[in-house]
């Protein structure tokens, strides 16, 4: 037996188990110069990550200049397409993230992923990464159904049921990770070394880590 408080452990994808800022900014950028604007740099493009591909270009749209919706249509489209064919080029699991998901392994935890990426985009890159095996189910934002989203819980709600019932926490890096943990009642843990939005103080999460060896501490205090 372990003294581990937690069957099931959920981590958001883009910025908190993955790095895939660089290939959010490439497709970012692939759109807004067909549009004729600016590129944006890697720091520009982190802050508009976490809410979903249309959000992540419209927010890159509004900061070249605005767009009219039938223009955001065309380059959403053209984007989503080249993402698809570019997914897996620059996006690397931060330091220490797949010695965690060790560690949980051995402690009997379930690993699975919950995020605002469509669902098959999310499983192209894992499966692109040898990570795929690695979580007992993988959840995008269009997974649940229309506004069923992050922050809403029930994406949370069905990782739970995905794999099996038990105690579960979440791991994220945004407003939309926090709030769907609290929001289906359980306990959440922030990195700061995500894509963050927002101070990550001001998340409000029950814990904070700045690395991943600070992973399963913080998970054990929460039990």
């Amino acid at each position: 037996m372990t003294d581990f408080s937690f069957q099931i452990v959920g981590f958001d994808l883009d910025g908190t188990f993955l790095d895939t800022s660089g290939d959010l900014t490439a497709c970012v950028n692939h759109a807004l110069g067909l549009a004729g604007r600016p590129l944006l740099t890697v720091e520009q493009v982190k802050p508009m990550i976490g809410g979903g591909a249309k959000h992540m270009l419209t927010q890159g749209l509004d900061a070249t200049g605005g767009c009219e919706p039938d223009e955001l249509h065309r380059l959403y489209k053209l984007m989503l397409g080249y993402y698809e064919a570019h997914i897996s080029v620059h996006s690397v699991p931060f330091p220490g993230a797949i010695a965690a998901l060790d560690e949980l392994d051995a402690l009997g935890v379930r690993s699975a992923i919950v995020t605002n990426k469509f669902e098959g985009f999310a499983r192209k890159l894992l499966i692109e990464l040898g990570l795929i095996d690695r979580f007992a189910t993988v959840i995008g934002g269009d997974t649940m159904g229309k506004g069923l989203s992050k922050p809403h819980r029930a994406p949370i709600d069905e990782m739970i049921r995905r794999c099996g019932g038990g105690r579960a926490a979440f791991v994220g890096d945004s407003i939309y990770d926090i709030l769907a943990a609290k929001n289906a009642g359980i306990p959440n843990v922030a990195v700061s070394f995500g894509f963050l939005m927002q101070p990550v103080e001001e998340l409000e999460a029950d814990m904070v880590i700045d690395r991943y060896d600070e992973l399963i501490p913080a998970l054990r205090r929460l039990g």
